[in-house]
């Protein structure tokens, strides 16, 4: 009977003094079904991996990653890839060979962006071009008064303008620029913001003013957000334009037209 049950492609039933001995890897594979069911999420994997490694790093977001196998998170302002199983985690931009592109910089550029929305006016020191000039784009410059490169970048501030771009300020006094806070909040005490924000890029003492201020606070920003540096100039996007492009208001413009078609073009 047992021979003619394999030829009809039935599995015979155990005998009686196997039962016992079957029942108990059905029991695991229960146990392990159950165990997948209520499997970590994407949240828990990365944030147990990274805890691992760095128990007080923040995990600030989770998401799938367009690399097989890895989720993307964001943590202390840096982009890191979790594999799925929680062992491997890669520090560092991701790139797509083929499609020569950086993946990790568009994740960058969303987590900027979302970041920047909730940056209001009144923390922002605007240099926006006048009538008639109309603006067609918006920038967001990190800035710091006693660094060389974003004096050289305001000092172009009317060409800028000129061409159509208003300048929104956040302050990042730079750690290795002893006074730089104090520099910025005196600036923003000021009764003329934009005229003392200019007189200090001149290189001018803007006094010691003192009132509750944002640079704290932004300059918190800049670290969760992963920026290193001044001047950081980001697009409305939220990508990040090279300092060689951006000292140039010709070539700001240009690459400013040239985001806004690709920004029209994936809509």
């Amino acid at each position: 009977m047992q021979a003619e049950s394999l030829e009809a492609g039935l599995e015979p039933a155990p005998h009686p003094k196997y039962e016992v001995v079957m029942r108990l890897p059905l029991f695991i594979l229960g146990l392990l079904t159950a165990f997948t069911a209520v499997a970590a999420t994407p949240e828990e994997t990365a944030k147990q991996a990274i805890a691992a490694l760095a128990p007080n790093v923040k995990v600030d977001a989770v998401q799938e990653s367009t690399i097989p196998g890895f989720y993307e998170a964001m943590a202390g302002g840096q982009f890191l890839y979790v594999s799925k199983d929680g062992r491997y985690i890669v520090d560092g931009s991701a790139y797509d060979v083929a499609a020569k592109r950086d993946l990790t910089a568009k994740s960058r550029a969303k987590a900027r962006k979302i970041a920047l929305d909730k940056v209001g006016p009144e923390k922002r020191i605007v240099f926006a071009p006048l009538a008639p000039i109309k603006a067609k784009h918006t920038i967001t410059v990190f800035t710091d008064i006693d660094c060389p490169f974003c004096r050289r970048f305001h000092q172009q501030i009317a060409a800028y303008n000129a061409k159509g771009i208003a300048v929104d300020y956040l302050f990042y006094p730079l750690s290795i620029h002893p006074g730089a806070d104090k520099k910025a909040e005196a600036v923003w005490c000021s009764k003329d913001r934009p005229g003392a924000f200019t007189a200090a890029m001149s290189g001018q003492d803007p006094g010691k003013a003192t009132c509750p201020n944002p640079v704290a606070e932004l300059s918190q920003l800049a670290l969760a957000l992963g920026i290193g540096g001044t001047p950081t100039i980001l697009a409305p996007d939220g990508s990040q334009i090279p300092a060689q492009i951006a000292q140039s208001p010709d070539q700001l413009a240009a690459e400013l037209d040239r985001l806004a078609q690709v920004a029209v073009a994936q809509n």
